[in-house]
């Protein structure tokens, strides 16, 4: 696998309407900028359309918007998410990904140098992830009428015989395990946004997370629910499974990991790290009998060092969140009531 350097010479000039006109500056730019930074054989053949094989099996498709503000963030960037963001929805179907596409939306104006650095970070991710990027699209817009750049990516996988993930498999008795802390992510983005200083440098948790799901599926392929819990944090995912299930969930707030850092600049912010958005964290349900063998394989991945066991699935018709905290008293998680933190992802 080649290194790609994430600091690309300075380019030169922006975007204008004639990089979205069809002609020779479109050519130009999709040529030096996007084809030199993404090759690879499917890409390259220059088709309107990705030609591939795939392997048996059930195949999973996944496609997701990008506009997080700012672009450049500790810990990653739009273009970093935009590969994360999708291969970790694929991967949340228990499938393995195979191949990404993506879109990009630029305004007039827009900085060649941010877009090429875009660009890499991309490559990078992707290439890193080992899962290609073999086909896109570019348009661009009048300055005022989008907001730098906007990407959109979607991704193929195929799921293995013998996994069935889904949130309705959710039932009483099941173990609810988190694969690390919570919070990392939107903290980040909004102290990036605000130009706030903490004592240490909060980092997104950005990161693809297909590898761990497939060693979690190989030891326990009966695994019921995989979920990455990202806007409305772990307590929207929670609740999502909840509903969709017919089942209640019980939380134990002391097993549930908050970075001091994260949790001091929650509580100066007034933010609940439950509802505080994560790019690089997963839930899993699965039986319990099962639970302390996943977790081992949790814990030995790097994306899974921090996992732990947060709660159970119990019988509640309502589908109710509930939370033992630390004081020994009992908390609704209900869902979010408007927005926290918008645009983070």
């Amino acid at each position: 696998m080649n290194a790609i350097d994430p600091r690309p010479a300075k380019r030169a000039g922006s975007i204008d309407m004639a990089h979205g006109g069809g002609g020779r500056a479109m050519a130009d730019l999709i040529r030096d900028v996007f084809q030199s930074h993404l090759a690879n054989p499917i890409l390259d053949q220059g088709n309107d359309a990705a030609l591939f094989d795939v392997p048996a099996g059930r195949l999973v498709m996944s496609t997701d918007g990008h506009v997080i503000s700012p672009l450049f963030f500790p810990g990653g960037d739009i273009g970093s998410l935009s590969v994360h963001g999708t291969l970790n929805d694929v991967a949340m179907a228990g499938a393995r990904p195979l191949y990404l596409t993506a879109s990009f939306i630029l305004e007039e104006g827009f900085p060649l140098a941010d877009l090429e650095r875009i660009v890499v970070s991309m490559a990078l991710a992707a290439r890193q992830a080992g899962v290609p990027i073999v086909t896109g699209d570019t348009k661009v817009v009048e300055k005022g009428k989008g907001d730098g750049v906007f990407i959109t990516t979607t991704g193929l996988g195929v799921v293995p015989e013998g996994v069935h993930v889904s949130a309705e498999r959710a039932r009483p008795g099941q173990k609810i395990l988190l694969s690390g802390s919570i919070g990392d992510h939107g903290v980040a983005i909004l102290s990036k946004r605000e130009n706030l200083e903490f004592e240490t440098e909060i980092r997104s948790d950005s990161a693809a997370l297909h590898t761990l799901v497939a060693e979690m599926v190989s030891a326990v392929p009966g695994i019921a629910v995989l979920r990455d819990p990202t806007r409305g944090g772990l307590a929207a995912t929670l609740n999502e499974i909840a509903q969709a299930a017919g089942v209640g969930v019980l939380l134990d707030e002391a097993a549930i990991p908050v970075k001091p850092d994260v949790a001091a600049a929650c509580e100066l912010l007034g933010l609940d790290p439950l509802y505080v958005a994560n790019e690089g964290k997963l839930v899993c349900l699965c039986e319990p009998d099962d639970a302390d063998r996943l977790l081992h394989v949790m814990t030995a991945h790097p994306n899974g060092a921090d996992a732990s066991i947060i709660g159970t699935v119990i019988e509640d018709d309502i589908g109710l969140v509930q939370m033992q905290t630390g004081f020994g008293g009992m908390r609704v998680v209900d869902w979010l009531s408007g927005e926290q933190l918008p645009r983070i992802c």
